[in-house]
């Protein structure tokens, strides 16, 4: 199995070491910080060999160059120009590897146009940037609506028990206006209890898997693009 270890960065950012113990290899997904993934993957005996970056914003790529420069480690993203030291351009139907664990690339556009997934479907892992959050989804700053309802779609069709892991610690603001938005949700409630303890504690909400977003997530649970949409601009006004 693929060993992934969340590095927190920033105010709420998790970068992913994902390590594969018979090969050795390691790779980094979206770091936005060279620092504490170099730090992390050293403190481990681990090498990064590769970097995947999800999408171009700098909180996900800042640290691109940074690991190149120590490491010689590989970079691959979308195939868009602001991708720091891209080496190998990412679009549907392609794959990563690391060892002999194979991630498939599908596109998710609506945070950003060229946005992709990383779907590790042996492993039952999918790494997904900012297009899918525990209890809610990124926001659109160059997508449309219906581009990123059909992207949740398309998430949502992986088995319930893959483990999707995001780039943020939002579940909590999440979690409250899914309670907002379905009051009569009575696993959103649970959910919304259980994440509360957890923060109060320190621990992270992360990874969740696709059985718990469609039971609590209102974005997932969106019947059209139509709903999608609304439930989105609430969200964006939305003050908990």
């Amino acid at each position: 199995m693929l060993q992934v270890v969340p590095v927190p960065a920033f105010a709420d950012n998790y970068l992913w070491l994902v390590h594969d113990e018979e090969s050795g290899e390691t790779a980094v997904v979206d770091p936005g910080d060279a620092a504490p993934v170099i730090a992390e993957a050293e403190r481990r005996g681990w090498t990064i060999g590769q970097v995947w970056n999800t999408h171009w914003h700098p909180d996900h790529t800042g640290g691109n160059l940074a690991v190149k420069e120590a490491t010689g480690a590989t970079i691959s993203g979308p195939a868009s120009d602001r991708i720091p030291g891209r080496d190998v351009a990412l679009g549907e139907g392609d794959t990563v590897r690391l060892g002999k664990h194979v991630g498939r690339v599908i596109a998710v556009p609506g945070h950003t146009l060229d946005h992709i997934a990383l779907i590790f479907d042996e492993d039952g892992i999918a790494f997904v940037g900012d297009t899918l959050f525990a209890m809610g989804c990124g926001r659109l700053f160059e997508g449309t609506p219906q581009q990123m309802f059909d992207s949740l779609r398309r998430l949502s069709a992986l088995p319930d028990d893959t483990r999707l892991y995001c780039a943020h610690e939002y579940t909590l603001s999440n979690a409250r206006f899914a309670a907002h938005a379905e009051p009569g949700n009575s696993a959103i409630a649970d959910r919304l209890d259980r994440v509360e303890e957890m923060r109060r504690k320190g621990a992270i909400t992360v990874p969740t898997t696709l059985a718990e977003e469609r039971a609590t997530n209102p974005f997932v649970r969106s019947a059209d693009w139509q709903e999608f949409a609304r439930l989105r601009a609430a969200k964006d006004s939305f003050r908990s």
